[in-house]
């Protein structure tokens, strides 16, 4: 049996934009000493000068840039955007100890493995958040849902220390979590999800209001999402159509004015996250000799409304 470690004390989170400013916020409340960013030149800058507004409440969060040699982190949360995910892995070196835990809330199906070829797959555990409706502009964030983060090892037939430490650490600061048995099925389930709805709200323009409402809009979620389905089938993953089923109550219950990742992205003209997305979607579609005709609109639709932004 594995000997309980002492309790996670110490947390780096890489990456202030909705979803990590809103995990900051809430460990933060728990205990205002266990909590830093992690963060390089303008954007330490600014996180120093504005600090962050999480639902209306400022928050001065210590910020640490990468030459930082103090202790290693007991968990680093990496909530960055994937093109930021290889400088992310670089700038945390000195944050990484021998007893570090390392869990990403990023989207897609692979920043575990990218972690993990640096620091070792034993730091890493696999994680996703499904349900969350933040909204962020400028230091500003907004939610009124917080999701829940799925978490855990590859497979959960039983619960491991580390995992139990994050749990309890979880469990203190109000943060809404499930340990599934299979972790790698949840990861799928959530990449299908984000190729639906994250890349039809971008070329529709659709808060998630249109997609409670307008059949023609979920039309065009669920069949991005059924090109997944075809690909996680063939790389041994068991997903089905009772998957877009499952994600019809999540979708009813989310802030109608609320906007998707990708969609907030469009807005601020800034780089999406398409090439995590169909991106993945095609590499897999040649890889496995599937077609995904939708997937491929939706990659030339997104890039080209970038081009013009």
């Amino acid at each position: 049996m594995e000997a309980m470690k002492p309790e996670i004390k110490k947390i780096s989170i890489v990456g202030a934009g909705a979803m990590g400013a809103v995990y900051a916020g809430l460990l933060y409340d728990m205990d205002s000493r266990c909590i830093s960013f992690l963060a390089r030149r303008e954007r330490m800058e600014r996180l120093c000068r504005n600090g962050l507004i999480v639902n209306g409440k400022l928050y001065n969060i210590p910020v640490l840039g990468p030459e930082d040699h103090t202790a290693p982190a007991d968990l680093i949360i990496v909530a960055v955007k994937n093109q930021h995910l290889d400088e992310a892995i670089r700038d945390m070196l000195n944050r990484v100890g021998p007893e570090t835990i390392i869990i990403s809330v990023m989207n897609g199906i692979d920043s575990e493995e990218r972690i993990g070829a640096v620091y070792g797959m034993d730091k890493v555990l696999y994680c996703v958040n499904l349900g969350i409706d933040a909204l962020r502009e400028d230091n500003r964030v907004i939610y009124t849902i917080q999701g829940t983060l799925f978490f855990g090892e590859a497979a959960n037939p039983f619960l491991t220390e580390r995992v139990k430490r994050v749990q309890k650490l979880f469990s203190k600061a109000g943060i809404v979590y499930e340990t599934p048995a299979d972790m790698k099925r949840v990861l799928w389930r959530k990449f299908m999800i984000n190729v639906g709805i994250n890349q039809a709200s971008a070329v529709l323009h659709a808060p998630y209001s249109i997609f409670q409402t307008s059949q023609k809009a979920r039309n065009l979620m669920e069949s991005a999402m059924r090109e997944v389905i075809g690909l996680a089938q063939k790389a041994g993953v068991n997903l089905s159509e009772e998957d877009i089923r499952g994600f019809e109550p999540i979708l009813a219950r989310l802030n109608p004015q609320g906007k998707t990742s990708m969609l907030q992205d469009v807005d601020a003209g800034r780089k999406t996250e398409v090439e995590m997305f169909a991106g993945k979607v095609i590499e897999l579609g040649r890889q496995y000799n599937v077609p995904v005709p939708v997937n491929q609109m939706l990659f030339d639709q997104i890039t080209e409304i970038e081009f013009k932004k």
